[in-house]
């Protein structure tokens, strides 16, 4: 099922079909780790809800909800 990076429940995993980004931000996601193939973990949310935490190729990122609805996976 392909659905956002923001809609993967806590401590499910998922794997990165493709960024809707573009610019330096696209470049800067590309650098943490999340590119098309990539399995992230979702770890936890903010409690005011943005942003969410995501295990990306061991280390833990947080990232605004912005972002993470223009990241599509594979869950």
């Amino acid at each position: 099922m392909v659905i956002s990076l923001d809609e993967l429940p806590v401590g499910t995993q998922a794997r990165v079909l493709s960024l809707e980004h573009t610019g330096p931000i696209r470049r800067r996601l590309a650098d943490l780790g999340l590119i098309s193939g990539a399995v992230v973990q979702c770890v936890g949310v903010s409690p005011m809800g943005d942003p969410h935490a995501y295990l990306i190729c061991g280390a833990v990122i947080a990232l605004r909800l912005c972002d993470c609805k223009k990241i599509l996976v594979l869950r």
